[in-house]
């Protein structure tokens, strides 16, 4: 049974900075390419980064530069640093296993002053 749990979120100010984690278990970690997604308050969900097998990394460009994504295959872990936080990134965030289709519960970053 595939899982993801994420971890991390909170209240932050403008500027600040947060850690995301993803604990994934119930598939091949190191094999499958993972994702962070994001839906703010009234909003679509929305593409922010993915890691994949391989090693490389995509960016939303609205995050590109301010975020990093990477992952730990012996944790089976996924990551997500995120710097020079805006107000807009105020979201859930979502872990997502691309080749299963399968989101986590989210978890609620908010930036506020």
């Amino acid at each position: 049974q595939v899982q993801l749990v994420e971890s991390g979120g909170g209240l932050v100010q403008p500027g600040g900075s947060l850690r995301l984690s993803c604990a994934a278990s119930g598939f091949t970690f190191s094999a499958n390419g993972m994702s962070w997604y994001r839906q703010a308050p009234g909003k679509e969900r929305e593409f922010v980064a993915t890691s994949r097998a391989s090693g490389s990394t995509l960016y939303a460009d609205s995050v590109k530069g301010r975020f990093i994504i990477s992952r730990d295959n012996d944790k089976r872990t996924l990551y997500l640093d995120m710097n020079s936080l805006k107000p807009e990134d105020t979201a859930v965030y979502y872990c997502y296993v691309i080749s299963r289709a399968t989101w986590g519960q989210g978890t609620q970053v908010t930036v506020s002053s």
